[in-house]
């Protein structure tokens, strides 16, 4: 990976930077202000002919004042534009409008990180997500996940299926292409790729392994769909090093599930994983690594997304490079048979045998 190696910015680009990182926090709620109160919205609805601040103000039935600060935060920012005193909407301000996966991430930063990440400096101190405590006395996000506040839960949900969603289409051949029927799903989560699997295919069985708490999301979509018959559920604690893996599974799958946990815990898990495996078996692996993007803004919003984990979801885990994620891989005695990068948005497939 090229883009972190050389500095390529003059000094004044440099300090221009620094200034847009310093301002972060305020224009990021500028801009979500600006898109929630309609300003943008009514913008881009009268097209190139623009609108004044007057016209504006009006339609969205906001103070002038208000308005005119927002605008002017946003003419910095590049989602607006103004020529005659009259207001038009940029590229930029289109995306912040429609863009799918910038309104995911914005959701996402508000609703679930802003307030958290305030604990920062103490959740890197201490090794534990001192963030958390704005939504409740946990250890970790996912026990409280179910009590979270709705909107909270769906802004979470919809960051977390984003960047599966459009992968599970492209996967599905290549994790049942070996004859795999049985297959144990670990944080099969609100089992999205349970469902997907059965569709796929009237002959596998899939086992959900998973919190109490998240099995119960699953169940209830599960049984809506019928496919009780072929989705069961396991509730255990994954991080009790106690709890053995079932066994009797041609293959074990794990979805952006091993991000939850730091090196150490992963080691565990995958050992646990190698132990209820027979020397055929293997472990499939979906993840998106940062050093394996092909873009830099895609790295980027990886490397950011580790702060969540940070302030929010346990203190210790993150969005990994491939590089410490396949030594952990190697740590708990599998090999890798096989790696497929770039699948839609971020991911790689992992496909980890036995050692022999």
């Amino acid at each position: 990976m090229n883009f972190f190696r050389k500095d390529t910015k003059t000094a004044f680009e440099a300090k221009e930077v620094a200034q847009w990182i310093s301002f972060g926090p305020v224009i990021f709620q500028a801009a979500r202000v600006l898109r929630n109160s309609g300003i943008l919205s009514v913008i881009e609805d009268n097209g190139h002919t623009g609108l004044l601040l007057a016209e504006i103000t009006g339609k969205v039935k906001l103070p002038l004042y208000g308005v005119r600060v927002l605008l002017e935060s946003g003419l910095s920012m590049g989602l607006v534009l103004v020529n005659d005193h009259k207001y038009t909407l940029s590229k930029t301000g289109y995306f912040i409008l429609h863009d799918p996966l910038t309104k995911t991430n914005m959701d996402f930063v508000h609703d679930v990180c802003y307030k958290g990440l305030f604990a920062l400096d103490k959740s890197i101190e201490n090794g534990k997500p001192e963030g958390l405590k704005e939504f409740g006395e946990w250890k970790t996000i996912y026990e409280g996940l179910s009590q979270l506040p709705e909107h909270v839960q769906k802004s979470w949900f919809a960051f977390d299926h984003f960047f599966s969603d459009d992968a599970f289409p492209l996967v599905l051949p290549q994790v049942y292409k070996n004859g795999v029927k049985k297959l144990l799903d670990i944080g099969g989560n609100t089992g999205k790729w349970a469902i997907a699997s059965a569709k796929y295919s009237t002959d596998i069985e899939i086992t959900i392994m998973d919190l109490p708490g998240q099995l119960n999301v699953a169940k209830s979509k599960i049984e809506e769909l019928g496919l009780t018959q072929r989705i069961s559920f396991l509730p255990v604690n994954i991080l009790d090093e106690a709890v053995k893996f079932p066994t009797g599974f041609d293959a074990i799958w794990m979805s952006q599930f091993l991000d939850c946990f730091s090196e150490e815990e992963i080691v565990s898990i995958l050992k646990r994983c190698y132990d209820a495996l027979d020397d055929d078996g293997v472990v499939i692996i979906l993840e998106p690594f940062w050093d394996k993007q092909r873009f830099e803004i895609a790295a980027f919003c990886l490397q950011q997304t580790s702060l969540y984990f940070t302030a929010l979801a346990n203190g210790n885990s993150q969005m990994y490079s491939a590089e410490t994620f396949l030594a952990c891989i190697k740590r708990a005695g599998f090999v890798i048979a096989e790696q497929v990068d770039n699948i839609g948005l971020s991911q790689s497939l992992l496909k980890c045998k036995k050692k022999k």
